[in-house]
């Protein structure tokens, strides 16, 4: 397929080039390494700090939250490039396909969460809080609010919502991707029929997945201190997912396009887009949090605001300034610069912080949750497993991830912005 006013034709070979390979085992040994170092952390936690399993489940949760966020996440970016359309889309749908594709290792992750799920949970634990009040291992607040949510807060309850998210995500995941290869592999496209089927199905998927994503950040994080309340819970989560995905999409790509076919269709104008939409989400991120804070600090409400202070007392509020440094200050200053987001390098750098401040923030609302971290951050060496357990954990859903993106061609043939994408950048100048 050669477009001889282009300033790029489509090379003849489509498919992933081999450098996945070595991605592959990369991940392989890194997830080794550090499955190594958790062991042995999981060993010193059990025979010096007595913790046992409580940190290696806590720090496995995390791990399992930011690879669930870019799995499912993959597969709202991917409905929501479909709704709004765009040159950038041709880009980044193989990666967020292939993100999608990620949901039956996502399914088996989760079962050891499913399984040590009193181990996390008081609402788990304790089935009755009444009797476990009157024994003094709860407070009257967490007794009451455990009892109230009774209904949706408990063991079979949650394993239900989850197994009928999970079908529901499957689903969508499905048809998406087998309706991508079809329309690849229509030998005379409708570009309007696929248009349409395609955004049929992102309109009302990008609604259920808001819903469902929602339930289950409040099933399996927010319900850690079942006392914690929050009507923008799960839409932090939803601009969070998008806030990761982006960025492991920006390094996806850029890193494919060290070689064919990626190389020969990234622009800077494009590449310069994708750093935009990076920033927005940014912005967007940074705007939930503060505005949650701000309103619930200024209510005054004796109910919220002990959740922020066990996050800002007893040396937590060192992690809460790092926080805003990490998630929002470094990556907003950087990305404001034109030339940066046009260099490939530096982009990839600055995604590549994004993601490391994502798992920092996780580790901020999820280790407080729990009695003994309460405003009160301290050394063990439990909790050093935050720093080995998530890389495992992140290291063999990439392991994975690359796997799906070596199924298929990076390139789809027939979207209609392939010829456009070909241009030369001078084009659109």
């Amino acid at each position: 397929m050669a477009h001889g006013h282009h300033a790029n034709s489509l090379p003849a070979e489509l498919n992933a080039p081999l450098l996945l390979n070595s991605w592959r085992r990369r991940a392989m040994v890194v997830g080794a390494i550090f499955a190594v170092l958790s062991i042995v952390l999981a060993i010193l936690a059990a025979t010096i700090d007595h913790d046992g399993i409580n940190h290696l489940l806590r720090s496995y949760l995390l791990g399992y939250v930011i690879t669930w966020g870019f799995t499912v996440g993959g597969l709202a970016l991917l409905m929501v490039q479909y709704l709004s359309g765009g040159k950038w889309g041709l880009l980044v749908r193989r990666p967020l396909e292939a993100m999608s594709r990620c949901l039956p290792l996502i399914i088996v992750l989760f079962v050891p969460i499913a399984v040590f799920m009193k181990k996390l949970y008081l609402w788990a634990q304790y089935s009755d809080p009444a009797e476990a009040l009157r024994q003094h291992l709860i407070s009257h607040e967490q007794a009451h609010a455990i009892a109230y949510k009774h209904p949706m807060l408990n063991v079979t309850s949650v394993l239900i919502q989850s197994a009928i998210c999970f079908a529901i995500w499957l689903t969508f995941m499905y048809l998406l991707n087998k309706w991508g290869l079809q329309r690849d592999a229509d030998p005379h496209p409708n570009v309007r029929f696929w248009q349409v089927r395609l955004e049929n199905l992102s309109g009302f998927g990008v609604l259920v997945y808001s819903i469902t994503m929602s339930v289950c950040a409040i099933d399996w994080v927010m319900s850690l201190d079942p006392t914690w309340y929050s009507s923008i819970y799960g839409l932090m989560f939803l601009v969070g997912q998008g806030y990761g995905v982006l960025a492991l999409s920006i390094i996806t790509v850029l890193k494919l396009s060290q070689a064919e076919p990626m190389h020969s269709i990234l622009r800077k104008t494009e590449q310069h887009d994708l750093g935009k939409l990076a920033f927005a989400f940014v912005m967007l991120n940074i705007y939930l949090a503060f505005s949650q804070f701000l309103i619930i600090w200024s209510g005054n409400l004796p109910e919220e605001i002990p959740w922020y202070l066990d996050r800002l007392r007893g040396g937590w509020g060192w992690i809460a300034s790092l926080d805003f440094v990490f998630h929002w200050f470094v990556p907003f200053t950087l990305l404001l610069s034109r030339d940066l987001k046009r260099n490939k390098a530096r982009l990839i750098l600055v995604c590549k912080w994004m993601i490391f401040a994502r798992c920092w923030d996780m580790f901020w609302l999820i280790e407080p949750n729990f009695a003994d971290a309460r405003r009160n951050l301290h050394f063990s060496f439990g909790i050093l497993e935050y720093m080995t357990v998530p890389v495992v954990v992140i290291s063999i859903w990439m392991w994975f991830y690359f796997g799906q993106l070596e199924k298929r061609p990076l390139i789809q043939t027939n979207d209609p912005h392939l010829e456009e994408i070909l241009e030369a950048d001078h084009a659109h100048a």
